[in-house]
């Protein structure tokens, strides 16, 4: 069983690709999303409040599922977070832009399944093997690898792999690339795929002052497999953190290029 993992900005998207062996009611290719804010979705969120605005990119598709908190498969549809960063509010991520991206550039990719597991304001330590974050995502992607003879895997650390909040405190930049690097092999070995795909999202923003200490160790990250997605450029809310609709949308699509281009 193989698994690919792809991180993004200031979250992580974790997706795992999985090939049922029988069925077409359930997802040919599932992707796990993880992470921080950014990969829950804060595009389209002012003063704790959704304004409900659905891009053309992001609409329902019945092709497209995602499996809820409970572990059950429905159509998937904004906000995707909503049942898991349940402490704050959820509005649109890049996690159906890239699902729609996949599917409208790749027309052999069959029923595809997005696995939510973002959390906002978490630190990289927070996902740590061990921790709740952690042994829930893992969880989470295990019941969906149930259903699948054949997995792959992609994180985007939207925060894709990546952490904003890791941008504050200077042994915790420091530390950045040794804790990815070890999360990676963890979750490799934890899932059963040493050659685990992981696309990784160079942060575009941070909380602190050494967001390019973060993004240097992102860049520099050389293990096979490890791809990266600069979301440097992006537009971000006025809150000079979150990425806009429009730039999730933008993220989701360069994600799908990232892992079409792995293929």
């Amino acid at each position: 069983m193989t698994i690919p993992i792809l991180y993004s900005l200031l979250s992580v998207l974790l997706a795992l690709l999985l090939r049922p062996s029988s069925g077409d009611t359930l997802p040919q290719d599932i992707f796990i999303l993880a992470g921080q804010s950014n990969m829950a979705g804060r595009g389209g969120v002012e003063n704790d409040k959704w304004n409900g605005f659905v891009p053309p990119q992001c609409r329902p598709n019945p092709s497209i599922l995602r499996l809820s908190a409970q572990l059950t498969w429905s159509e998937a549809a904004e906000p995707l977070h909503a049942d898991i960063d349940v402490d704050r509010v959820c509005g649109v991520g890049p996690g159906m832009s890239f699902a729609n991206a996949i599917k409208s550039k790749d027309p052999r990719l069959g029923v595809v399944g997005l696995v939510p597991c973002a959390v906002g304001g978490t630190k990289i330590a927070q996902w740590a093997r061990g921790t709740p974050l952690y042994n829930q995502m893992v969880s989470r992607a295990t019941a969906a690898v149930k259903t699948s003879a054949r997995c792959k895997t992609i994180q985007n650390l939207t925060r894709g792999s990546t952490w904003e909040s890791d941008t504050v405190v200077q042994a915790e930049a420091e530390a950045y690339r040794t804790n990815m690097e070890k999360l990676i092999g963890d979750i490799r070995t934890d899932l059963n795929s040493p050659s685990l795909l992981i696309i990784q999202v160079a942060l575009a923003s941070g909380e602190g002052k050494f967001v390019d200490t973060v993004r240097s160790a992102q860049l520099g990250i050389t293990l096979p497999n490890v791809k990266c997605v600069d979301a440097k450029g992006l537009d971000l809310k006025t809150d000079h953190l979150h990425l806009t609709t429009t730039s999730q949308v933008r993220l989701g699509s360069m994600l799908a290029d990232a892992f079409l281009a792995s293929q």
